[in-house]
C-alpha cells in the first residue's frame, strides 16, 4: 500500500490500537471560565471525524499543554506518540483522524512528513517513543 492508496481510500480503517487522546479541559487564553470548554468540542467533532474508520477517540482531562491548547495525542500500539496543539475544533478534528491512519500505517512506528496535515506539521509538540524503543548511541555513529 503506497501514502497514494491511503489518502485516497476512505474504506479503509486503522488498526487496533489507533487512539487519539483529546484533551477535555483544554482553553485558549481569553475563554471564559465559566463558558463551555473547547476541548470538549474538540473531542466531540474528532469523535465525530473517527466514526467507521477504526480510529478510538479517548477523552482525557488533561494533557498539561496549556500554553499551547487547544490539545490532543495520537498513539498506536508499538509506535510513537504524537502530541499536538493549537487546535481548533472546526478546523482540526478530520486532521487528527487523518494523521492517526497515517501513523496506523507507518511501518517504522514514525508518523510521515509526506502527506500529514499541515495543522499537524506546524502544531506538533511532541513526540515519544514507545515502550520498548532502543536508541542507538549517537556518539558511536559520529566518530
Amino acid at each position: 500500500m503506497t501514502l497514494t492508496d491511503i489518502e485516497t481510500d476512505e474504506a479503509v480503517t486503522a488498526r487496533a490500537g489507533t487512539t487519539v487522546y483529546v484533551c477535555v479541559t483544554c482553553r485558549r487564553p481569553g475563554d471564559p471560565d465559566d463558558g463551555p470548554r473547547p476541548g470538549l468540542a474538540l473531542a466531540r467533532a474528532v469523535a465525530e471525524a473517527a466514526e467507521g474508520t477504526g480510529v478510538t477517540v479517548r477523552e482525557v482531562e488533561c494533557l498539561a499543554n496549556c500554553s499551547r491548547s487547544l490539545s490532543a495525542a495520537l498513539r498506536v500500539d508499538n509506535a510513537w506518540t504524537y502530541i499536538f496543539g493549537g487546535l481548533e475544533p472546526e478546523r482540526d478534528a478530520e486532521a487528527l483522524i487523518e494523521g492517526a491512519r497515517l501513523l496506523a500505517r507507518a511501518e517504522d512506528g514514525i508518523l510521515p512528513w509526506r502527506g500529514r496535515p499541515e495543522v499537524l506539521k506546524r502544531g506538533l509538540i511532541a513526540r515519544v517513543p514507545p515502550p520498548d524503543f532502543a536508541e542507538k548511541n549517537f556518539k558511536e555513529e559520529t566518530e
